[in-house]
Parts: structure tokens; C-alpha cells; sequence
């Protein structure tokens, strides 16, 4: 017969005693375990990064005659080649309210998505996350200067006769959001955003969801549907957008060599006689 089992000195995990169970708790906030970094730092770290982000992103964008001066060049580009859909896709959704609130929903709410997709690929995908996360902030450092030199006035504000859908159907109540005083339509965020999601879910799911993988691309394709028809953005907006994840990858995973050549190289050195 077996003899029964130690029942004061409970497991945490099979085999793991609850002493090393602590220690891997600890690790895993502070130095991190499985590839991740530590919860807290990468908490802390991403907080930061957010409310410098934020507090930069509202300070660019105020120009109101180069936002329009940019719009009107814009305009006329796409004119030029018949990409001008900003303004009938905006009549289109006006005359059809309920589409118009749900639209409106997405718009205000996909923010959700994003940090759904941040902890998600942090707790299901280690092997994926700091190569993501790494391009979320180098998208971040990448669109202000954009912003700054090219700001742009949104189609809702420069086309006449669009309509401010996001204003009339606000969830939120929050008419300060859709006032005209930050110009940043180009590029895109709404679908900047909405392209890291689906690049984040495609790197993690390729290898054994590809077909999942490739699905994850509809919410970006969503999002260009809900920006054109409620005036927020031009087609150019969403090249644009396309453009910045592009580089934003390039530049993240050209950050990555470089760190690793650097431990490389740290690693290789002899060390230092004592005395």
C-alpha cells in the first residue's frame, strides 16, 4: 500500500513544493519566467509608456491652418487618382443609424481589443510578445513626428457636408473628443492599432492556427470600413497606417539584432583579472 499523502506540506503544482512555488510567483513579477518579461516591470513600463505617449500625442497636431492646407492637398491627390470615397461612404452610413451606432461603438471601444490582444499574447504567447510589444512602441515613437510635422484636419471637419457621426452618436457623451483642436488624421490610428492586432494574433497563431491566423486580418479590414464612413479618416490615412506598422516591424526587429549583437558581445569578453 501506498502511504498517504503529506497532507500539512500541500503542493502548489505536481512536484513543486510550495516554497519553490513562492520563488517562481516572485520571478515571475520581477525577473520574469518562460521567456516573458516580469509582470510588474512590463506593467509599470507600459504604463509609463502610455501616459508619455498621451501626454506628447496632445500636445502635436494643433496647427489648424497647415491641417487644412494638408487636408486640401490631400483631397486633391486622391481626387486626382479617384480615391475622393471619404465623402459618399459618409452619406451612406448617415442614412442608416442603427449601422451608424454600432460603427460608432467600434470606434470609441476597439482600445479593448488592443489591450485584450497585449495581455493575451503576454499570458498564451511568450514566445511572440516582446517581438509585438517591441513594435507597439516603435509604432508609437514613429507616428509623432508625423503628427507633428504633417497634421492633418479629419474628412469631418475639412469635407463640407460630412457629417461628425462619432459627435451624434457618442456612447460615451464625450463631445470634447470630436472638437476641432487636434489635427492627426494621417495616419490612422484606429487602424493602426487594428493592423498590430492582427499582426500580433497572426505571429502567434501561424504555425498552429493559420487559418485562425489569417482571420484576425478582418478586424484591421473592419476598422478602414468604420473610419471612411464616419469622416474620421482618408483612404491616404489608411495607407498610411499600413506604411507605419511596415516600418514599425522593420525598425522593432532591427532593435532586437542590435540588443542581441550587444549581449553577444557582452558575453564574449574575458573577464577581468581580480588584482
Amino acid at each position: 500500500m501506498h502511504p498517504p499523502p503529506d497532507r500539512e506540506q500541500p503542493l502548489t503544482e505536481v512536484g513543486e513544493h510550495p516554497a519553490a512555488a513562492a520563488r517562481t510567483r516572485v520571478s515571475a513579477l520581477f525577473r520574469g519566467v518562460g521567456g516573458r518579461p516580469g509582470v510588474l516591470v512590463e506593467l509599470v513600463f507600459l504604463l509609463l509608456w502610455f501616459l508619455l505617449f498621451a501626454r506628447l500625442d496632445a500636445a502635436v497636431g494643433k496647427d489648424f491652418a497647415a491641417a487644412t492646407a494638408n487636408a486640401l492637398t490631400l483631397q486633391s491627390a486622391e481626387h486626382a487618382v479617384h480615391l475622393d470615397i471619404e465623402r459618399s461612404a459618409n452619406e451612406w452610413l448617415a442614412g442608416n443609424p442603427v449601422l451608424a451606432h454600432l460603427a460608432v461603438y467600434l470606434y470609441r471601444l476597439y482600445y479593448v481589443v488592443v489591450a485584450g490582444t497585449l495581455l493575451w499574447v503576454f499570458v498564451r504567447h511568450a514566445e511572440v510578445y516582446r517581438r509585438v510589444r517591441r513594435t507597439m512602441v516603435a509604432m508609437m515613437v514613429l507616428v509623432l513626428p508625423v503628427y507633428w510635422a504633417v497634421p492633418m484636419s479629419p474628412p469631418r471637419f475639412a469635407l463640407p457636408g460630412a457629417v461628425d457621426l462619432v459627435a451624434r452618436y457618442d456612447l460615451l457623451d464625450q463631445a470634447s473628443w470630436t472638437s476641432p483642436t487636434h489635427y492627426t488624421a494621417m495616419p490612422s490610428m484606429h487602424v493602426g492599432w487594428s493592423l498590430w492586432c492582427a499582426y500580433a494574433a497572426w505571429s502567434a497563431l501561424r504555425g498552429a492556427r493559420p487559418r485562425l491566423a489569417l482571420a484576425s486580418w478582418s478586424f484591421p479590414l473592419l476598422m478602414v470600413a468604420v473610419v471612411l464612413t464616419t469622416a474620421n479618416h482618408y483612404v491616404l490615412d489608411i495607407a498610411g497606417s499600413v506604411a507605419l506598422l511596415a516600418v514599425a516591424i522593420v525598425t522593432a526587429s532591427l532593435c532586437a539584432r542590435l540588443a542581441a549583437g550587444r549581449r553577444h558581445a557582452g558575453a564574449g569578453r574575458p573577464a577581468r583579472a581580480v588584482g
